[in-house]
């Protein structure tokens, strides 16, 4: 089982949903960034659940403890270990899936590979394992910061509801965290709707990585824009991955989707920042499209781990759409890719 990404900055996770604690070890960090705790903690308590009445009803602090990487507040090049300790599970509750696959979730194909699971909150393919990814990625932010990139996403879509307008300063000032101020309580509607059914709703997330110079990324296999892709679809709930125009590019001819080169820059961005799989220069631009959760409280047609049919009803906090608490996590794993390629671009040519 592979729980490693990266080349040059790489980030191992560990740990399950329902046991002590989960925790990530970066290689790669280089020696002399100050660690800045607080806004590692900020950053863990956006993805954090029990956040609203949006979000599942689980308490859990997340509270960041550092093991090793650090003296005098900044990085020393070697191993940096993040450990984040698990305080409210209810184990209980999955008595009765011990046996039983839930459907939309990873429980049969977990169980065909591997012969043996841990049924409690998805084990290892619990959604609560991008804790340690979003702690690894508020490292990945500071390293970028230091070369003036920044890294931002949103909920752009819950169920029938589109953002139209995007004011970046409203994200974190709704549930929903959305951009747009108009819709953000119609998005909001959409999953105390779909909750109130007992049922979940999906959505997307739309991102951009800010101030990212020309030259990131490679022309064959390890392309920014695919690494990207892997790194969003690693995400448990993701489903679609688009890059500037994305699929919108069917409709388009080409003079109509090339970016026109002027003495100033790209006069647009249908490219979305990547050519080639190298960076342009200009704004990375990308969009999720994210799953309805898979615990719901309606009645579900399933079998045993035997084969025989059964009806299940998921007991358990769940929360009624991924999206909200999907958007830090996306932001981290763009800074992962986008940190290693910076690191790797810089070996790139003398």
């Amino acid at each position: 089982m592979n729980n490693t990404f990266g080349t040059l900055f790489s980030v191992t996770t560990f740990g399950e949903s329902h046991g002590p604690a989960l925790g990530v070890v970066i290689d790669g960090v280089p020696a002399g960034l100050t660690l800045d705790i607080p806004f590692i903690q900020s950053e863990l308590d956006r993805r954090k659940p029990g956040q609203s009445s949006l979000t599942t009803a689980r308490k859990e602090s997340d509270t960041v403890e550092v093991l090793s990487g650090v003296f005098d507040g900044r990085t020393t090049g070697t191993p940096l270990a993040m450990l984040l300790r698990n305080a409210d599970q209810h184990s209980s509750d999955y008595s009765n899936v011990a046996e039983t696959f839930r459907p939309g979730h990873a429980d049969f194909t977990f169980d065909k590979k591997y012969g043996f699971r841990d049924y409690r909150g998805g084990g290892r393919s619990s959604g609560r394992e991008t804790a340690a990814r979003v702690a690894a990625g508020a490292v990945a932010k500071l390293l970028l910061a230091a070369s003036g990139i920044t890294v931002r996403a949103c909920a752009s879509q819950i169920g029938n509801v589109h953002a139209e307008e995007y004011d970046w300063s409203f994200v974190e000032q709704n549930p929903v965290r959305t951009a747009d101020r108009a819709r953000a309580e119609a998005m909001a509607g959409e999953i105390r709707a779909a909750a109130g059914r007992g049922d979940s709703v999906g959505g997307a997330v739309y991102g951009e990585i800010l101030g990212v110079p020309a030259g990131l990324g490679e022309p064959v296999f390890d392309k920014m824009d695919a690494l990207l892709a892997h790194a969003m679809f690693s995400i448990g709930g993701v489903k679609g991955f688009e890059l500037g125009e994305g699929f919108g590019v069917c409709t388009l001819h080409g003079s109509e989707n090339n970016d026109p080169i002027t003495p100033e820059g790209f006069a647009s961005n249908h490219a979305g920042g990547i050519l080639g799989g190298i960076s342009n220069g200009g704004t990375v631009t990308f969009r999720l499209a994210v799953k309805p959760t898979p615990s719901i409280a309606l009645p579900q047609k399933t079998v045993t781990n035997g084969g025989e049919a059964r009806e299940l009803v998921i007991r358990g906090r769940h929360d009624p759409c991924l999206v909200p608490r999907i958007v830090p996590v996306a932001e981290a794993m763009a800074a992962l890719v986008t940190a290693d390629l910076l690191l790797r671009a810089r070996s790139s040519r003398l």
